[in-house]
């Protein structure tokens, strides 16, 4: 009786050619998403003049062609790349208003900038840089005024309960957030302190600030106009 012998590669002859591992085939959402991927690390990097189709399709294992497919070029992969996080910054902002307090409320304001400055780096560098290319959900400048028309309502009632002017809320919605996302751009290059305690000493400042309010604030400068 013959023993049956086992086989391995180890047998195979050395002229045989390896077989090819196919390779999975990615629907067309797939190819959009790892394009918008690469492109928002590339933006991030090397901003938008820096970062050429070239590259992003080098990226991507795919030609040129595939990338003018799916977004008509390097523009419309940056608007898109551009609109989603703004998008994204403005919902993370709006959703974390949830709290009764206003002292709370402007903690998970400047909470959900900090969050979103650590999580999504990328995007944030992108933001802050001038965008070459119109977007369809505005400017940077713009999304911080959305941002700060959800401050306004805030500060609004507490203006009204306290006596002051309501129609300054607009006002100080605006500086209070300017000073939050200036104060987030500062930080994601330094990263100290730690994210909670800058939040916590942004609060103190905008708190304290507002608490000692002047109902009609006067200049103690020469210039008066």
């Amino acid at each position: 009786m013959i023993d049956a012998v086992a086989t391995d590669s180890s047998s195979t002859p050395s002229n045989d050619k390896p077989r090819r591992t196919r390779r999975t085939r990615m629907t067309g959402a797939e190819r959009r998403q790892q394009l918008l991927e690469i492109g928002r690390t590339l933006f991030a990097a090397k901003g938008f003049e820096g970062t050429s189709v070239e590259e992003i399709a080098a990226k991507a294992g795919v030609s040129k062609p595939v990338v003018y497919e799916h977004f008509g070029g390097k523009e419309g992969l940056y608007a898109v790349v551009v609109d989603r996080e703004m998008r994204r910054l403005l919902d993370m902002v709006t959703s974390s208003l949830t709290a009764g307090h206003p002292r709370e409320l402007c903690e998970q304001a400047a909470f959900a900038l900090l969050d979103y400055i650590e999580e999504y780096t990328d995007g944030f560098r992108i933001l802050v840089r001038d965008s070459p290319i119109p977007q369809s959900t505005g400017s940077f400048a713009s999304l911080i005024s959305d941002i700060a028309t959800q401050v306004e309502d805030i500060l609004g009632r507490e203006f009204k309960s306290r006596g002051f002017d309501p129609k300054l809320a607009p006002l100080y919605a605006q500086a209070l957030v300017g000073m939050v996302a200036l104060t987030g751009q500062w930080w994601l290059d330094v990263r100290r302190p730690k994210k909670a305690e800058v939040a916590a000493h942004l609060v103190n400042l905008a708190w304290h600030g507002l608490d000692g309010l002047e109902a009609k604030p006067r200049l103690i400068g020469h210039r008066k106009s």
